[in-house]
Order: C-alpha cells, then sequence, then structure tokens
C-alpha cells in the first residue's frame, strides 16, 4: 500500500512539472524566439529607412525617378560607398565605419528594386523641326586639320560689341563681325565663365573664370583671370586662386565701399563652395566662403529684398540640388533660404530670373538634364521648366517641356511681340532617336503658353555653350551655340550610336530674321 502510493505521488509530481514546463513554453517561447520579417515587413522597413537616410543630405529621391536596374547597378553601390558600406564582386560587407547594418542596407535596397518601375515612360517627342525665324551662319574659316572643336564659353562684351569664346585648349579667342577669329591669349586651364566693364581710364576690361582641370575633380586649381582686352600686349592679374573647379562667376559691390566684388561658383566634385571673392582697400582680393557644398553651377545677383543690398541667387547641382538665395546681411555676411528643391537624380544645370509672365515679378526659368553620372538614361522630368513668381519668395512651377539631356535655358523677346521667348540646347539629347532636340526655341506664343521649335542645327555641332545677343546691331537677339564635339563612353550614354556632327566647327549663329 505504501508502496502504491509512493508510485501515484510520482506519477502526479511528473504531471505537475509536465504541465508547467508546458505552460512556460506557451507564454515564454515566443518571446525568446526571434521574429522573422515577412517580405512585406522588409519593404515597409526599407521605406523608413529610405526616408531617414536618404533625405539627410539631399532632397528625398522617390523609387519611381529611376528604373530598378538603374537603381541596382547605378545608384545603389554609390549610396553604399556614402554610407560606409564595402563592395566587393557584388557583394557588400559592413564594418565598424558603417552608417547601418547589413540587415538594413538589405531592406533599403529591396524597398527601392520593387517600388521602382521597370522601365521608366518618356513623353512622346516633337518630331517636326523648323527654322522658325532663324538663319544659319558658319564662322568664316574652320581648321579641320586641328584638333576638334572644345568650346567652353561664349560671351558677348558689349562694351565693344565683340563675341569672345574659349576651350578645353585653354585658347581665349574674340571673333569680328564676319566670324573671323583671332587668338586674344592662351590662359591657364579652360575658360568657363566671362564678365567685362570698363576701367575709369577707359580700358577694356575682362575677367575670366578658369576652370582649372575640366573633367570632374576636387584640385584646387581655379582663379580668376583679369585681362586688359584690345592691346598688343596684353596685362594680366590673378584676383583669386586654389578655387575647386570654378563654372561661373557674377560681380557686385556686396560690401558697398565702390570696389566690384565677385561670387564664384566652385562646383568642384565631391567638395566644392559658392564663394564671395571680395575687393580690398590695396586692390587685393579676400576670398570668403558662402555655402561649403560641392555644386553651385550658376549665380544671379540683385536687390532681392529691395533694402538698397545686393543679394546672390545661386543654383546648385551634384547632389543636394535646389536654388538658394543669399539675403546680404549688410556686414559682410549672407543669410541663406532654400526657395527650390529638386531630386538629386535631376541633374541641375541652369537658371534664370526673367518675367515670364509679365507681371513685374521675376520668376525663375530652369533646366534639368546632365546626364553624365551614375543614372544615365533618359529621363521624363530632364527638360526647361518655368517656376512663377507667387511673392515672398515664394515660387510655383507653371510650366514644364520635356527634352532629354536638357542643359542651359536663355529668355528673350526674339520675335520682337512684346513677351519672353527661351532657348535650350541640350548636351545630352536622344541623340540616336531624335537629335533635333539638341537645340530648341519656345516661342511664347500667350501667357504661359509656347510653341516649340526644333531648329535643325544638329549636324552642325553637340552644343555645350549658348549665348544670347544683338551681334549684328540689327535691334533684334541672335544665339550663338558652342560646339564640344569630342566624345567617350562617359559623354554618349547611348549604345551603338556614331556621332555625325560637325568635329571641327566651334560655334554657329542663329541669325534672327524675325518680326522688325
Amino acid at each position: 500500500m505504501l508502496k502504491k502510493n509512493r508510485v501515484s505521488a510520482n506519477k502526479l509530481a511528473f504531471f505537475i512539472a509536465a504541465v508547467t514546463t508546458a505552460a512556460i513554453i506557451f507564454f515564454y517561447g515566443c518571446t525568446n524566439t526571434p521574429h522573422v520579417n515577412t517580405p512585406a515587413e522588409n519593404i515597409a522597413d526599407g521605406k523608413v529607412l529610405s526616408l531617414q537616410y536618404c533625405k539627410s543630405c539631399h532632397q528625398y529621391p522617390d523609387p519611381s525617378l529611376l528604373d530598378k536596374a538603374t537603381w541596382e547597378n547605378g545608384i545603389m553601390p554609390q549610396m553604399a560607398l556614402r554610407l560606409g558600406i564595402q563592395q566587393e564582386m557584388g557583394q557588400y560587407y559592413v564594418d565598424s565605419h558603417s552608417a547601418m547594418s547589413l540587415t538594413d542596407w538589405q531592406k533599403l535596397r529591396d524597398f527601392y528594386k520593387r517600388a521602382a518601375p521597370q522601365k521608366l515612360t518618356l513623353p512622346k517627342p516633337d518630331t517636326t523641326t523648323d527654322w522658325s525665324i532663324f538663319g544659319l551662319k558658319l564662322p568664316a574659316k574652320v581648321n579641320r586639320k586641328g584638333s576638334p572643336a572644345m568650346t567652353s564659353m561664349i560671351a558677348f562684351n558689349a562694351n565693344e560689341g565683340k563675341l569672345y569664346t574659349g576651350d578645353a585648349g585653354n585658347n581665349l579667342f574674340s571673333w569680328d563681325a564676319g566670324l573671323k577669329a583671332t587668338l586674344v591669349k592662351k590662359l591657364p586651364s579652360p575658360i568657363s565663365s566671362a564678365n567685362f566693364f570698363k576701367q575709369p581710364d577707359g580700358s577694356n576690361t575682362g575677367v575670366f573664370t578658369c576652370i582649372g582641370v575640366l573633367p570632374p575633380n576636387d584640385y584646387l586649381k581655379g582663379r580668376l583671370q583679369q585681362l586688359t582686352l584690345g592691346k598688343p600686349k596684353t596685362d594680366t592679374m590673378v584676383l583669386a586662386d586654389s578655387l575647386p573647379r570654378p563654372v561661373f562667376t557674377a560681380t557686385g559691390d556686396f560690401n558697398k565701399d565702390g570696389r566690384r566684388d565677385y561670387t564664384v561658383c566652385g562646383y568642384g566634385n565631391t567638395t566644392g563652395g559658392l564663394y564671395l571673392v571680395e575687393q580690398q582697400a590695396d586692390g587685393n582680393f579676400k576670398k570668403k566662403i558662402m555655402r561649403a557644398v560641392p555644386g553651385a553651377i550658376q549665380a544671379e545677383v540683385g536687390d532681392f529684398n529691395n533694402d538698397g543690398w545686393p543679394d546672390v541667387m545661386c543654383l546648385f547641382a551634384q547632389g543636394d540640388e535646389g536654388v538658394w538665395l543669399f539675403t546680404n546681411d549688410k556686414k559682410g555676411g549672407f543669410t541663406q533660404r532654400n526657395l527650390l528643391h529638386f531630386p538629386p537624380v535631376y541633374g541641375s544645370n541652369s537658371f534664370q530670373l526673367a518675367d515670364i509672365n509679365g507681371d513685374g515679378k521675376e520668376d525663375i526659368i530652369y533646366t534639368c538634364g546632365d546626364n553624365n553620372d551614375y543614372s544615365s538614361i533618359l529621363k521624363p522630368y530632364h527638360g526647361v521648366y518655368v517656376f512663377t513668381n507667387q511673392g515672398n519668395f515664394t515660387f510655383k512651377q507653371t510650366y514644364f517641356y520635356h527634352i532629354n539631356g536638357a542643359s542651359k535655358v536663355m529668355s528673350a523677346d526674339f520675335d520682337g511681340d512684346g513677351d519672353l521667348d527661351m532657348a535650350v540646347i541640350a548636351f545630352f539629347a536622344d541623340f540616336k532617336n531624335y537629335p533635333a532636340e539638341g537645340f530648341t526655341y519656345l516661342e511664347q506664343t500667350s501667357p504661359g503658353k509656347f510653341k516649340p521649335h526644333r531648329v535643325p542645327v544638329s549636324k552642325y555641332g553637340r552644343w555645350i555653350a549658348m549665348e544670347v545677343a544683338d551681334l549684328d546691331g540689327d535691334g533684334d537677339k541672335d544665339i550663338v551655340l558652342g560646339n564640344f564635339s569630342i566624345y567617350g563612353d562617359k559623354l554618349i550614354n547611348q549604345k551603338d550610336f556614331k556621332p555625325n556632327w560637325d568635329m571641327y566647327n566651334p560655334i554657329i549663329v542663329l541669325e534672327n530674321k524675325g518680326k522688325k
């Protein structure tokens, strides 16, 4: 009897232990077992990570902006480098310097791959071409035994009614009315911008922006070089040096001391900045940084807040793209304000202030289309935009016209009807299928409405520079286009395409023959 009771007690104890163990597993087992995300949860996490990391340096790049293959093969490897993630033979690795874990990086990649379209849809192109109000004028003589044309700058000097051009061979040329070129001087590096003025003694002077090294780089080899023009022996003076690949210079007396100062766009590559080059009482110049980021590409100077002091408006590309206003604080500095912001894949490259709608306020016209990057595909958002001034430094997009690889816009009343038209060049046009979009004249036919004219000049060159001026003195505006003819894998994005444009002609003139 005692033995039987002892066995029953053992069975009961075993039963109680088993039940208790099962209860513990039931209540706590799920907590101790790691949760494995579903694919949908990974995508959701990837979106959260994209909003966290991809907005820290620039405007958020929505997955719809590029196709799946471009995100995976073009953008993601570059994004990984900026996050400290290593890549070798198609595999990614993290270390103590990486900004995120490998698991999170995979979630981010998966989000863009899943959310991006298979292929971008491009607007249907306008295939009609016509000369509109323009006629073609070619240089008097072209050297077809020398180097290919690599025009880097075109500028009209109104003080003497003469056209100047620069090229990748560091040459500065002047052109007479018959389009005959004369070498003025060989400068230290290619010229990217020019400013002209008269000195108090009446001498004609030019300040030329020398880029340093032309391809993308971070070398501090750019400079501002002043030349006294029109003399047998040209006097030169360096106003500023050690600039990071400067591409544009604007002038103004920013401290109101009666001396000419400059604001310089140091585009750079991974580093750069917008600079103030301020003239001192002894005639020397002092360089100050206005915004220390790469990509400053074009600037306009004006009294934008009407306080009597010159301000600066500047377009930035190269990542954090957009238009910034630098308001003069009257103490030797500027207050920054972002006016327009664009995704980093837009390829911003030019802007201009112009009263497009005739309401007395300056609007912003803008192009994006730089395609020499990690996403060199044709894009539906490349082209020319109009952002209408709403007052109080706010701008609203009111017009867009798609042009593949658009690179510069300039406005003027070309047809003499009292409103502003636009001229647009495209360095990365769809040359294989539609080369005529390399130059487009947009005629404003009614407020905010434009008629496109694809002027058939593609066989004469590939246009990287443009100037608008009354070259022949007949009262209307002519257009000068600069040919940068050379090409390579990074300058031609379309496979199996062999350029058929003129390789030696440096410029052409579209002579205005419109309404008088």
